[in-house]
């Protein structure tokens, strides 16, 4: 979702370089951008290592999601051609599932105030696994809900870890260009395509 289907990844970033100067860890923006991906706890927790108790590292992830929406709801919108492709998979009946990192109240922010959340056949975020990625767990769990062999989906991507957490579960994968090149994607298996936006999608890659 998160850099996928809104391009929302750079006000993620000055959300979490306002909270972690705000406790004492400085980062610029490249080093916001290479550093922090995953679930929010697991991010702190690489961060500060043991100085904070799992309830106050919940506390500073909820401080920093708050943040994000606040600053993130004016320009929220689709990536462009992301509507129309989505439209399309579901007149064609062709099932899709949400699978993010971000906590249950992003996920919610997204789908319900673009109205999209009736395209998916099931909904996968931070709360729904033990372990974030690049652990497959949640593209695991996204090609159970329906019914289909990982080998058999495509999972559309803007990190490494995402894609390595793609690969690791045995999907195909398009990367969307928001977050990261090209060549920081060198090496990891399984993936189909590279697009800035879905109006470049080349279907004939996902047959």
């Amino acid at each position: 979702m998160d850099g996928t289907m809104v391009d929302n990844m750079m006000v993620h970033h000055r959300a979490w370089q306002r909270v972690l100067e705000e406790h004492g860890l400085p980062l610029d923006l490249e080093e916001v951008r290479q550093k922090i991906h995953g679930i929010n706890e697991e991010i702190l927790e690489r961060l500060f290592g043991d100085k904070y108790t799992p309830e106050e590292r919940s506390k500073i992830s909820w401080q920093k999601e708050s943040m994000y929406r606040e600053i993130f709801l004016k320009d929220l919108r689709l990536i462009d051609g992301c509507g129309d492709f989505i439209q399309s998979l579901h007149q064609q009946q062709v099932p899709m599932v949400v699978a993010s990192a971000a906590p249950p109240e992003n996920v919610d922010f997204v789908l319900d105030n673009l109205d999209i959340r009736h395209y998916f056949k099931a909904t996968f975020h931070s709360k729904s696994v033990s372990f974030g990625k690049p652990h497959p767990e949640i593209f695991l769990k996204a090609c159970a809900a329906i019914n289909l062999e990982p080998a058999d989906c495509v999972v559309f991507e803007d990190s490494p870890t995402g894609a390595k957490a793609s690969a690791n579960a045995g999907c195909q994968t398009v990367i969307i260009t928001t977050t990261h090149e090209p060549a920081e994607f060198a090496g990891i298996k399984g993936i189909i395509d590279f697009i800035d936006d879905y109006k470049q999608l080349d279907l004939t890659q996902l047959a």
